[in-house]
């Protein structure tokens, strides 16, 4: 039976996890943490949270992969991914995938908890920019959608991009250009 009370989160980073933890534990709410795919999975069987705070990089692995596995044992529950590298190709993965919202780190605990209870679907994850993205950014862009595509496979990426994996793996290092 389902919790809707409960926050699982789930996030590689053990203090930002234990933090998140906190902070919603002292705003009267119940949460838990898992600092892997298959401890996020374990508790989510053993608990069966409402609502999960998955981040988009786990140790390595691709989060996206597992909010079919999450749905898969609660098909109810709401998903908002985290990521601090944000992209569209990615966001708009997530929405596909079943998450009810995506936001990028750094994040106040209001908009996590406003993109919870937000009801009007996937239309509000991307808004167009006011002007166009610089050469750079769609660049990342183009990266991100095509390592979506390989499920975060970085050689398959290399190669459909026809790229150096150390090139793209130096790439993906730095943080994504503004707009």
């Amino acid at each position: 039976m389902r919790n809707d009370d409960l926050i699982l989160v789930i996030d590689d980073d053990p203090v930002f996890n234990a933090v998140l933890v906190r902070t919603l534990t002292r705003r009267g709410m119940t949460a838990c943490g898992a600092t892997s795919a298959d401890e996020g999975l374990a508790a989510m069987r053993a608990r069966r949270p409402g609502r999960i705070v998955l981040d988009l990089n786990l140790d390595g692995a691709s989060g996206l992969a597992l909010i079919p596995e999450l749905l898969a044992v609660d098909g109810a529950a709401r998903i908002v991914v985290l990521t601090g590298y944000a992209s569209i190709a990615t966001a708009v993965e997530a929405v596909k995938r079943g998450a009810v919202q995506y936001l990028a780190k750094p994040v106040e605990i209001e908009a996590i908890l406003a993109a919870f209870d937000d009801q009007t679907g996937d239309e509000n994850v991307l808004n167009a920019p006011d002007e166009p993205l610089s050469v750079d950014r769609l660049e990342w862009e183009h990266i991100q959608r095509v390592l979506a595509e390989n499920d975060g496979n970085i050689s398959a990426t290399a190669r459909a991009l026809k790229m150096h994996r150390r090139t793209l793996q130096r790439k993906l290092g730095k943080r994504p250009v503004a707009r």
